[in-house]
This record gives C-alpha cells, sequence and structure tokens, in this order.
C-alpha cells in the first residue's frame, strides 16, 4: 500500500511524518498542522528569504521616510529591485511552503487518493454541470427575455392599431357626441383583452382632451397633444413604451399615438394599454414568465404626488393585478411540471418613450421569474413529443445525478478501503517492529486486501513461531555446548606423561557432541591403557552412552590387565543397557613399558597401525586388525559369541616406533565424489612423516583429511592417538603377576 513519506528535494529539510494514533486522528490532524505551520515560520525566520524580505522591508521603510517620490535617485532604483525582489522571494517562499504543506498533508494515502478522486473523477463532473446549467439558464434567460420583450412588443402592436383605427373612424365625426362615441366603441372592442384601456383625442393648442374614453386611472386626465408630433407625422406611428403615474402609482403603459388633420386643425389621437393585471397575467401564461417590477429613471413630466419623492430615484413599477397580487402561479399538470415547476429569476430590458420630448428616456430594466415548465411548453408550442424529450433528459439528467452519487461513494467507499488497509498494514508493521508479534490485522472484507491482512497476520504468525524456535534453538546450542564441555572434560587433558612413551591425541565431533572416546589409564607404575571407542550414531544419546563407557572402563581397568577379559567384561555390562540399535567399537591396548610389548585387543573396531623404527631403514607401516565382535549386539548367545570371537593379541615395541589408533571417522572421510580417504592413505602418510613430532605429525594427518574432503560435511566423529615409544625408563622391577 504507498505509504512512505516522500523524500525531501535537494537543500529541504527532511520531513518524517510520525503516523496519529488510530484513536485520535483529529488530534493528529491538528498536530500536522501545527507542524507545518511550524515548519513555514522556521523557514521564513532561519533562512535567506526571510532575511532578504526584512532587507526589502527596511529599503521600503527608508524609501517611505524620505518621501517618496522626492527620494533620491538611487534610493527609488532600490525600491523598485527591492519589489521584484520582494515578489520572487515570495513566491519562492510560497512554493516552498505549499511544499511542506503537500509533505504533511498528503503523507497519507488516503488524503493522496481522497484527492486525485476529487480532481480526477468529481471536479471535471461538477464544473461539467455547473457549465450545463450556467448554458442552460443563460440559454432560457436569453430566450425568455427576448419573449418578454415580444410581449411589450405586441402590445405596442396592438396601442398602434388600436390609434390609428379610432384616428381613420375619426376623420368624419368631429362633433364631440360622435367623436365620443366613437372612443367609447373602440374601448369596449378590446376590454376583453386591456381591461383598462384608455383612448384620448387631442387637438393643437388646447389644454383639454377633446374626447376621452376609458378609465385614465394610470395618467390623470389623459394626456394632452404632443407639442413634438409636427405636421409631417401623418398616420405613421409615433407612440412606445410610457410609465404613468396615476392616482394607483406607477405604472407602465404601450402607448400608439396617430395625427391627423382635419378643418385645419390637427388633432392627436392617443391609445394608451396599460400593462398590469389581467394583462400582464395574461403575458406570464402565454410566455411562462412571472413579471416582478420595471426599474426606470423618472420622466421628466412627473406630476403625480410620488414625483418629488421619486427625483434622484429609480421609478419602480410593479405589474400588479388589480386587487394587489401578482396573480397565481401556473398550475402543474404533467410529470414535466414537478420537475420544471421552480422560476428562474432573469431581466430583460425594453425601450422607453419621454412623452414630454418625443425622444427615447432610455432602456428599462423589467424584473420577471421563468416559470420553466411554462416556458418549455411554450417553447415546445405544446407538442407531447417536445414534453416527452424535456422529460426524457430530466431522467437522464436524474439518472447523471445518482450515478455520479452512487460512484462518489462507492469511490470514497473504496479509498477507504484501501486506504484503511494500508493504515492496518502500517500499524502491523510498526506493532511488529516494536516486538508485539501477537499483534494481528483486522480482516475486514474477503477480497484481495483482505487476503493481505490475512497473508500478514500469518506472516507475523510464522515469524512468532520461527522466533520461538530460534529461542529454543538457543537454548538447546547452548545445552549442547554445556554438553560438549563436559563430554571434552571426560577426555584426557593434554599428553598422558608416561616416561619413554610420548602420547597425542585430538577428537573432532561432527556435531556439538559425539560418541567418539579416547583415554589413558595408569595401570602401575611401567603401564599404561589406552582405549579408543566410537559408539554408534552421533550427538547427545551417543555422549551419554560414551560417558557410561569411560565409568564402566575406569572401574574394571583395576581388576582386569588382560584387554580381552576387559572387554568381555564391558561387553555383559553394557549389553544390557545399550538401546537396540546402539553399540560400540572399541579397542583396547595395555603398553609395558618394562617388558618392552604391546598387548590389544580390538572389538569390531577399527584396525590399529604399527609403524616401525627407521633405525633398522625405511619404515613398513603394519596394519593390525584381530578378530573381535562389537560391544553391546543383544541376541541370544551374544555374550558367548563375543568371548569367542575376541582376539588378543601382543607384539614387541622397539625405541622410535609409532602407534596409531583411530576411528572410522579418520579413514571413512568422503570427498564431494564419495571416495574415503582410507586406511592405506593413513598409513602411507604415517609412513612418510614418522620423522615429524607426534604433535605435529597429528595436525599433517588431520590437515590431510581436511585437504582430501574438501568442502565435503564432516559426517562422522574423528578421533585419532599417536604413540610413540621412546628409551626405556629406569624402572623398577615389575610385580609380580597375581
Amino acid at each position: 500500500m504507498d505509504s512512505q513519506a516522500p523524500a525531501p528535494a535537494p537543500g529541504e529539510t527532511a520531513v518524517s511524518p510520525a503516523p496519529a494514533p488510530p484513536a485520535s486522528a483529529r488530534a493528529g490532524r491538528l498536530r500536522g498542522l501545527v507542524d507545518a505551520l511550524g515548519g513555514v515560520t522556521e523557514l521564513f525566520a532561519a533562512s535567506t528569504p526571510g532575511l532578504a524580505i526584512l532587507a526589502v522591508l527596511g529599503i521600503k521603510a527608508l524609501a517611505a521616510l524620505f518621501g517618496g517620490a522626492a527620494a533620491p535617485g538611487w534610493l527609488r532604483v532600490l525600491d523598485t529591485a527591492g519589489t521584484l525582489v520582494l515578489v520572487a522571494v515570495l513566491g519562492y517562499l510560497l512554493a516552498r511552503m505549499l511544499n511542506l504543506l503537500r509533505q504533511r498533508f498528503l503523507w497519507r494515502v488516503r488524503r493522496k487518493l481522497v484527492l486525485s478522486y476529487v480532481l480526477i473523477g468529481f471536479v471535471p463532473i461538477l464544473l461539467s454541470g455547473v457549465f450545463f446549467l450556467v448554458s442552460g439558464a443563460l440559454l432560457v434567460s436569453t430566450v425568455s427575455s427576448s419573449l418578454v420583450q415580444l410581449g411589450f412588443a405586441d402590445a405596442l402592436d396592438d396601442a398602434d392599431g388600436l390609434a390609428a383605427m379610432t384616428s381613420i373612424e375619426l376623420r368624419g365625426r368631429l362633433a364631440p357626441e360622435a367623436m365620443q362615441a366613437a372612443l367609447a366603441n373602440r374601448v369596449g372592442a378590446v376590454r376583453d383583452r386591456y381591461p383598462d384601456a384608455s383612448i384620448a383625442v387631442s387637438s393643437a393648442g388646447r389644454d383639454r382632451a377633446a374626447a376621452v374614453a376609458g378609465s385614465w386611472r394610470h395618467a390623470a386626465g389623459g394626456p394632452r397633444f404632443p407639442a413634438w408630433l409636427g405636421a409631417g407625422a401623418g398616420n405613421s406611428a409615433a407612440g412606445g413604451l410610457v410609465v404613468t403615474q396615476g392616482p394607483a402609482g406607477w405604472t407602465v403603459a404601450a402607448r400608439g399615438v396617430r395625427r391627423f388633420d382635419a378643418d385645419g386643425q390637427a388633432y392627436a389621437v392617443v391609445a394608451d394599454l396599460p400593462i398590469a393585471g389581467d394583462v400582464a397575467r395574461r403575458m406570464q401564461t402565454s410566455r411562462g414568465v412571472v413579471l416582478t417590477d420595471l426599474q426606470v429613471a423618472p420622466p421628466a413630466d412627473a406630476d403625480g404626488p410620488d414625483a418629488s419623492a421619486a427625483e434622484g430615484h429609480p421609478v419602480r413599477v410593479a405589474f400588479a393585478a388589480p386587487d394587489g397580487g401578482s396573480g397565481p402561479a401556473p398550475e402543474r399538470s404533467s410529470a414535466a411540471d414537478l420537475v420544471l415547476g421552480w422560476s428562474m429569476p432573469s431581466v430583460a430590458y425594453v425601450d422607453l418613450l419621454d412623452w414630454s420630448t418625443g425622444a427615447p428616456q432610455g432602456r428599462g430594466e423589467v424584473r420577471f421569474g421563468v416559470h420553466l415548465a411554462t416556458f418549455f411548453r411554450q417553447i415546445a408550442q405544446g407538442g407531447a413529443t417536445s414534453m416527452v424529450w424535456l422529460l426524457l433528459i430530466a431522467v437522464v439528467g436524474i439518472l447523471f445525478l445518482i450515478i455520479e452519487a452512487a460512484a462518489m461513494v462507492m469511490g470514497f467507499a473504496l479509498t477507504t478501503s484501501i486506504t484503511g488497509a494500508v493504515h492496518e498494514l502500517f500499524t502491523g508493521t510498526e506493532r511488529v517492529r516494536q516486538g508485539d508479534l501477537a499483534h494481528r490485522i483486522r480482516v475486514a472484507t474477503k477480497d484481495q486486501l483482505g487476503e493481505l491482512a490475512e497473508s500478514f497476520n500469518a506472516m507475523t504468525g510464522r515469524v512468532a513461531e520461527l522466533l520461538a524456535e530460534a529461542k529454543e534453538k538457543r537454548r538447546l546450542e547452548e545445552e549442547l555446548r554445556i554438553a560438549r564441555d563436559i563430554q571434552m572434560s571426560l577426555l584426557p587433558e593434554g599428553p598422558a606423561s608416561v616416561p619413554g612413551l610420548a602420547v597425542t591425541a585430538a577428537c573432532r565431533p561432527a556435531r556439538e557432541v559425539g560418541g567418539d572416546y579416547y583415554d589413558f589409564i595408569r595401570l602401575d607404575e611401567h603401564r599404561l591403557g589406552v582405549l579408543v571407542a566410537d559408539v554408534s550414531g552421533k550427538g547427545t544419546s551417543a555422549a551419554f552412552y560414551m560417558a557410561e563407557l569411560k565409568g564402566v572402563v575406569l572401574s574394571l581397568s583395576r581388576f582386569h590387565h588382560s584387554p580381552r577379559e576387559l572387554l568381555i567384561e564391558v561387553n555383559r555390562i553394557l549389553a544390557a543397557s545399550l538401546d537396540s540399535r546402539t553399540f560400540i567399537t572399541m579397542t583396547y591396548a595395555v603398553f609395558d613399558l618394562a617388558a618392552r610389548r604391546l598387548t590389544y585387543a580390538r572389538a569390531g573396531h577399527t584396525p590399529l597401525i604399527h609403524v616401525p623404527s627407521a633405525a633398522a631403514g625405511p619404515p613398513v607401516p603394519e596394519v593390525l586388525a584381530p578378530d573381535g565382535l562389537v560391544v553391546g549386539l543383544q541376541f541370544d548367545g551374544a555374550g558367548e559369541m563375543f568371548a569367542d570371537l575376541l582376539e588378543e593379541s601382543a607384539f614387541p615395541i622397539e625405541t622410535g616406533d609409532l602407534v596409531a589408533l583411530f576411528t572410522d571417522g579418520v579413514t571413512e572421510a568422503m570427498n564431494h565424489d564419495s571416495d574415503l580417504f582410507g586406511e592405506d592413505r593413513l598409513s602411507r602418510t604415517l609412513a612418510e612423516q614418522v620423522h615429524l613430532p607426534s604433535p605435529d605429525l597429528k595436525q599433517r594427518i588431520l590437515g590431510e583429511v581436511e585437504a582430501f574432503a574438501g568442502s565435503a560435511e564432516q559426517h562422522d566423529d574423528m578421533t585419532i592417538v599417536l604413540l610413540r615409544v621412546g628409551d626405556p625408563p629406569s624402572l623398577p622391577p615389575p610385580p609380580s603377576r597375581p
């Protein structure tokens, strides 16, 4: 699991954050923040960039002290250079600070994965969603603004048409009664669509209108003849949207104006269609918008009760129903209304007319809300297919949000799973490093991470077992070392001190302890008993039997001077105590220095090699192997057979003679080709090197055995005893034999 701290960049301080304890993650995060801020403070206070910033600030303080622009030229140059240095140093410090924060806060794998998921998966989708929402909102706002402007344009067309038809009808009906009747008929014709429709006819040069029809509640008394309406206007349209003030407050109206001349008099027909109440509600229903208000600078000819209060402040014209309400919202009638049944605020701009001058007054800001369901229904012309497409888009969008939410939850769950496993492994390794091999990782899942946790638990368990085994092995090795020391203490310490006989010996166990044994027994002033034995097998059991053999031989040697008799008695005693699979080979020799004679018996052991003195010529070694059976065999008649087969031999010894006793570990040493060192090679070495002192000869023999075996493992204990006959000492006459 990617859970080491990143290596610091060259020149940076190494960061080795310790993991927060599992029980206090928040405390760990706070500690990380404090460490990071401490690192930034240290970076600023104890570094060259920090000193550079202090120097630049000092230069700027001097420049300000000497009057800024009035400062000397060199100081201004230093001030400018200091500014550049300050920008560069601050950029460097910012990069270092971000690097330190990254090392502190992004050391945990979980934070890296979460940040990567957010940047790679969530942020692009979020930006895409925001992009499409903003694009859709812009499109809806633009289209709905155009629809609102078209609604006002339709009202202007209606007002202009009403003024045009009225002016045509009045050309031949200038009598006041006829004029009033014609205006009333025209108002009645449009009252269903425009309840507050008003028409006035005024003539040039008069203060009052010649005829008025409609309520004119939005403008007190109706408009006068516009002075700016010249004679060339004819029947051309000259109206626009106007903001008027009446008893009910400010109102926006679509005003149509037509001039006609009759009987030498100029007349103007002014038709007003106030956009409020049912008119605003009809625009909302047909275009899917909810008109809120219109804001514009107050007109120059405003003379209503709020004119002075409105001076210098925008005029707010509310599109309210006659009862003061804004009208009911469109009813929801389909699933699309449930999805899109909400309003989006938007703004449209319309051109206004200054009635006092006939010039454009400016642009009015119409604020409205877009009821999306009605808006899309109007765009789709009410077609069922279009609504199906809208529903499909809505369903796809909802599914997209659901899938994205599920992906986010799954991503964070996966991140938590991975980083949780990594954290568990990290905690486990820390506990193992501290020596707690009993710690086990919680296996929460059955996936690859769970298998990894189980493998870690098995590994720590196996490590604990191996450590226990190693501890036990060390204990056994210590015990074997003690056993080896004890076994070595059973062997003779140093060469035997016998006048007229040079004795040297060596024993090399194949393991810590072995079954080879040799001993020197002083029988009397002129006789020495020499024993070499080999217990079958190796290891502790062979060492125990070897210790038992030593005690038996030392006890029997006091009573039995004949090697054959001693070996027969040894076989009788040990046969009952040895394991059925264990036996002992041994050779027992008695050197009689007074009689100059060697007597020996061999119980299945390796031969004895006698190398005569070289005084009479080149020595010819003799391999002596009298008959004899191994000690310890257990079967019917084994004791009698042992006594019958055991043969005792003797030969005279002279000054300079060499006698070698050894175990089969010497002659049966093998190399990698499974060849044996052999008795012939040992005899040849003894004959060739007989002139060497006994200790040197012993080392030469062991060296040649090692050279022959090479790197092959020693498979058996090696023991060799060398006895060299010297000049006969001055000895008292031997005692009489019993």
